[in-house]
């Protein structure tokens, strides 16, 4: 197996903030991650636009440090920080390769550190001892790509046949649209109600039909942050996607009651709208491949049963 390369970029906004860093890096190299620093990499005399450039195209992940300062030069696109920003953004748009750049929160909120671009990405909380220990290694088994996967399928017998006849279990397309079935009340978290501001706030998840797409989720998240229409008590940043759920993170039942719930049906339309025009784009694509080879095969064919070679 070959050591996965890391690229960490941070802002230089403390020795602490360095050596924080500089400390993960670090343990990370020490289990076999090639994890690289700028500290380590860059020396004077060096261009640091071309650096920037060649460090986020050649390795094959980012790990995004993300603290309020980071965020704030980031979405300002200040200094090293907003220049990292624009390649990140504009490598994502080329590739498509979403899963290449990590989210790590160093300190804050979700909201408070992580930039409005990566809103809604699966990050990784490194905040305190606590959830450096419990996450660290959620972090290093997605580098070398040894997360749990899902047990191999069986054999689907008569009887287990006959059983999913008599429940009549709908299987749900792919093209059809997602909608919100409702709230999981199991799942809603408790309050801190400890005096501290937000502290009254909780997360509160909503079932999908079905699992949507990662394109969709990113869709229905930036429709949220920016919705065509919404109320006074809107929240931009409170909500995410994971597997057939939608999350709002820092609201209450009764925000969502009067405020939320027809902002939160809105984006799910927008995102809707908006994916099926991508897949209309790429099935129309395809078709024109489709149509293209064909004409070609017939184009060489023709041309192919006009030449003889006989003297």
């Amino acid at each position: 197996m070959n050591n996965p390369k890391t690229f960490i970029s941070y802002a230089w906004e403390s020795d602490e903030t360095k050596d924080w860093v500089k400390k993960l890096a670090t343990e990370l190299r020490s289990d076999g991650i090639d994890a690289k620093l700028d500290q380590w990499e860059v020396l004077p005399g060096d261009q640091m636009p071309h650096f920037m450039e060649k460090s986020v195209r050649e390795n094959d992940y980012v790990l995004i440090i993300c603290t309020p300062n980071y965020k704030a030069k980031s979405e300002n696109r200040i200094g090293g920080v907003g220049y990292e920003g624009d390649i990140m953004t504009a490598e994502v748009l080329q590739t498509s390769n979403h899963r290449k750049f990590i989210p790590i929160l160093k300190s804050g909120t979700k909201e408070t550190s992580i930039p409005s671009w990566l809103q809604g990405k699966y990050y990784v909380d490194l905040s305190n001892g606590r959830h450096y220990n419990n996450n660290y290694s959620d972090l290093t088994t997605t580098l070398v790509n040894d997360r749990e996967v899902a047990p191999e399928l069986g054999k689907i017998s008569t009887s287990k046949r006959k059983v999913n006849q008599t429940f009549n279990t709908k299987v749900i397309s792919e093209e059809e649209p997602i909608k919100i079935k409702g709230i999981v009340i199991d799942e809603i978290t408790q309050p801190k109600n400890d005096g501290t501001r937000g502290s009254a706030l909780y997360k509160i998840p909503f079932e999908l039909n079905r699992t949507p797409s990662y394109e969709w989720k990113e869709l229905f998240v930036n429709a949220w942050n920016h919705p065509p229409s919404f109320s006074t008590m809107h929240r931009p940043g409170i909500a995410s996607a994971y597997g057939n759920k939608l999350i709002l993170d820092g609201t209450s039942i009764e925000e969502v009651e009067k405020y939320h719930k027809d902002t939160l049906k809105l984006a799910v339309e927008v995102a809707n709208e908006q994916i099926e025009k991508i897949n209309s784009i790429k099935r129309q694509r395809l078709e024109q491949e489709k149509t293209d080879k064909e004409n070609h095969r017939k184009n060489i064919e023709d041309i192919s049963g006009r030449i003889n070679f006989d003297l």
